[in-house]
Parts: structure tokens; sequence; C-alpha cells
């Protein structure tokens, strides 16, 4: 009997251990639930892109005045150039999302300031902080702050974390201030009630709404607390509800040589003065914050580009181009400057020489109207010499070009392409290539090239900036 009842607990005890090892080995994989992505550094390097994903904030990327700028913009802008790629730019506001993006591989980087927390670290692998920063409590001054006296105003106001016991609390769902609430609440031991915001919202969406009384209280990363709070004077976000926080960027955790490569540029940053006037420039300088927030040409607030849209928009439509395409190519001619002149006396928003204008019917090539009408003109007469090109957007960059260098120049191009058995149907890699080669004796003097001698490089350039500027405008703007 006794023999019997050993035999039954040895067997019930391997079926313990097995469970034990099932559940075990469920909850490792469990953990890499998610396709290995065999992309790190040197497939970046071999596909010549970077691509990432930010957020659409006043820190980190917006337009403003026909320009892409923010702090994970330029320096996004800087590690490209250091690695020697081009860097494509998805929007999300959402962690989930964006984590998702990164581990399905349709991004190689998460270029927003996250919270260093333990449970993320399971998630992704985390460059060296970009900064420091903790998360405070924003809350609304009284609607007469301004003339209470000071002990009033100090009364009606929250003045510690603990205040919040059996109050309410807005914060963005699957976001570090979510998490900081549930930590905040096992730390003091009481009840704070959430409001979970949609993950969408923007922590500078969410601070607008607590000035304008449609939530009472969120919390914000101190930096972005404090430059939105010099434009809403009506906020107070002097109580701190966490300690220093790490604030970096984010990779898949199989990208070990890019995380290498980032983690290096990013302490040679660091050791000079660029990383810190661009941290100044976007969380620290109120006078310029205030500027774009007032400006109609901010992004954030308004889907403008520059004070000629409407007239743009009319003659885009004469072309039957992307109107934020044709704005494009106006702020690389001009950036939105009716007079401005070029050393060779190219004049006004889309930079006409004088025989050009006289040929075309521009009487003042500063009449931000005849200037936009005779430079689609131009574009709309070049298209037409076109004809041969099948692809629509190929059309338009061997287009551009053209009314960069002159028709003939691109044509001579395209006969050296064609010579060298390269396609010469398409802009991209192909004809751009021999743009560039005619700037070199050996090939502009080939018998076969009518107009010799052009600097390849503006036209090549000028058609890419004006494509890279564009994917911006489509982002940010309808």
């Amino acid at each position: 009997m006794l023999k019997h009842s050993f035999g039954i607990i040895c067997i019930v005890l391997l079926f313990m251990v097995a469970a034990c090892s099932s559940n075990k080995n469920s909850k490792d994989t469990d953990k890499k639930d998610h396709p290995i992505i065999d992309r790190d550094l040197p497939e970046i390097l071999e596909d010549g892109v970077l691509n990432v994903v930010t957020t659409y904030s006043s820190t980190s990327y917006f337009l403003y005045r026909g320009q892409p700028m923010g702090y994970e913009y330029e320096l996004l802008k800087r590690f490209a150039e250091h690695i020697g790629v081009e860097f494509r730019i998805v929007i999300s506001n959402d962690f989930e999302a964006m984590h998702q993006m990164l581990m399905n591989g349709e991004v190689d980087l998460i270029a927003h300031g996250l919270t260093v927390t333990g449970k993320r670290k399971e998630l992704v692998q985390f460059t060296d902080y970009l900064y420091l920063t903790h998360q405070v409590l924003v809350q609304k001054k009284p609607d007469n702050w301004r003339r209470l006296r000071w002990s009033k105003l100090q009364k009606s106001l929250l003045h510690d974390a603990i205040d919040l016991i059996d109050d309410t609390v807005s914060v963005r769902a699957n976001s570090s201030y979510l998490n900081r609430v549930e930590n905040l609440m096992d730390e003091m031991g009481g009840k704070i009630y959430v409001d979970t915001l949609p993950g969408d919202l923007s922590t500078d969406k969410i601070i607008e709404m607590v000035s304008n009384g449609e939530i009472k209280y969120t919390f914000a990363d101190n930096n972005i607390a404090s430059i939105n709070a010099s434009y809403y004077p009506n906020l107070d976000i002097r109580v701190p509800v966490s300690f220093s926080q790490r604030m970096a960027w984010a990779i898949r955790p199989e990208s070990d040589q890019l995380l290498t490569e980032l983690n290096g540029w990013i302490d040679s940053m660091k050791d000079g003065v660029a990383y810190y006037v661009i941290y100044n420039k976007y969380f620290k300088n109120e006078r310029s914050f205030k500027r774009r927030e007032n400006s109609v040409f901010y992004s954030i607030n308004h889907s403008r580009i520059s004070e000629y849209d409407d007239l743009i928009q009319t003659y885009a439509d004469t072309l039957n181009w992307d109107w934020r395409l044709l704005a494009s190519l106006i702020y690389q001619e001009s950036r939105f400057n009716p007079v401005s002149e070029s050393w060779a006396g190219a004049k006004g928003l889309m930079q006409m020489m004088p025989q050009t204008a006289e040929r075309y019917g521009v009487s003042d090539r500063t009449d931000p109207e005849q200037s936009i009408e005779g430079g689609t003109t131009v574009l709309n007469v070049l298209w037409k010499r076109f004809i041969d090109i099948p692809d629509s957007v190929q059309r338009i960059k061997f287009t551009m070009a053209a009314y960069n260098s002159g028709y003939s120049h691109v044509v001579d191009a395209r006969t050296l392409a064609e010579k060298e058995g390269i396609d010469s149907y398409r802009w991209d890699e192909c004809v751009e290539e021999s743009m560039l080669k005619l700037s070199y004796p050996e090939n502009y003097n080939k018998p076969f090239i009518k107009y010799g001698y052009v600097r390849g490089i503006e036209p090549v350039s000028y058609v890419k900036q004006i494509f890279s500027r564009y994917e911006h405008y489509s982002q940010l703007l309808e």
C-alpha cells in the first residue's frame, strides 16, 4: 500500500514539473511572440533608408512656414547624415502602435522621448538616454487668477501629489503617464480615478485641454509642460509626481549593431554644442515657441504652409499636381519670399529670369500671382515636352530638373544615359546619374552632347529636396 501511494505521488510530481516546464516555455514563447525581423544596421545601410516613427507634436516634429522642424526631426537628420542614409518618417502618438510598427519591421526606430521603464525594457532596446526629466501635475488656475490674492490663489491649487487621492486624472492610454498614476496609487496607498484618453492624442493637446477646462488634471514631462505653460499662463505645473526619469529612443531587441551606432553617436553629440542648442531650441526657448503658436503657418494649429496657399492650390490644378508638391517647389525656389532674387538675376516666388518672364507675359516678377501663374505655365510647357515618359512621377521629376537646369541639359543627360545603356525614361538612379556626369569634361565634351557643361549636382539635389519636403507636407497637411 505504501509503495502504491509513493508511486502515485511520484506521478503527480512528474505532472507538476511538466506543467511548470510547459508554463515556463509558454512564457518564454510569449516574450518572443513577434516575427524576428532580419534588419539591422547593415541592411539599413544597404537599403539607404532609415525608417522612423515619431510623434506629431510641438517639440518632436511639425511644419513651420513650410520647413520641417522639431527636436526629434533635427536629431534624426543629423543621425541619418552620420550613417549616410536618407530617413523616412511616419507618425503615431500611441506607444502600442509604435511598438507594433517596430516589431513588424515597418520602422527601424522609435524616435520619441520615451520614458525608460522596466515593462518597456521587456519589449524593446533603449538607446542611451537623450535627456532627463520628471513628470509633473498639470492643473488649471481659477479663471480670475490674475485678480486673486496670492494666498487665495494658492488655496485653489493642489500642492502635493497626495492631494489627488479620490480625485480624477486624465492621461493617454498606453503611456508612461498612465503607469505613473498606477504606481502613485500604490506608493500613496490611495485611490486615484483615471480618465483614460485616446492613445493618439498628443501631450500638447491634452495640456491644451486642461487650459481650456475640458479636463481637470493631467501628467506631463516637465520639459514639455514648461514650454506649453509659457503659452498657457493659466496653467500650474509646479507639483512633481515622479523622480527624474531617463528619456530615450527605442529599437528592436535584435538590432544590436544599430544600437551600438546610435549610442556612439549620442555620446559624441553630447560632447558637442549642437545637441544642447537643439534641446534649448525646442524645450527652453519660450519666445520662439510663442511665435510659432501664434502663427497661422504652424502646422500643429493650422493646415497652412504659406500665405500663398490659395494661389498655389489654384495653379496646381492647372498642372494636375498635388498642391503640396508645387508648394514644396516654390519653397525650394524662394522660401515663399516674393522679392527674393538670386545671384543670376532670377526673381520672385518662382525665381523667373527676365527673358523667361517677358516671354510668358510676366510684367512684375515680384507679384505673387503673376510669378506663380508664369512659373506654372513654364512647368506645363516642360511637362508636355516629356510626353514620352510613361510614369507620371518620373515625368514630374524630369519636368522639375528641366525647370532648374534647362530643358536642353536634361535632353543631353537622357542622351548620355541611352548611349551608356541606362534607362533614359527614369530619373531616379538613372538619368540623374547621367546629369551628374555632365559636370566632367570627359562626358560633356562627347560629340553627341550638344549643350556642354552643367553643374549636375544642382538639378539632382533640387529634385531630391523638393520630393523629400513633399513627403513631410503629405504627412502633416491634408
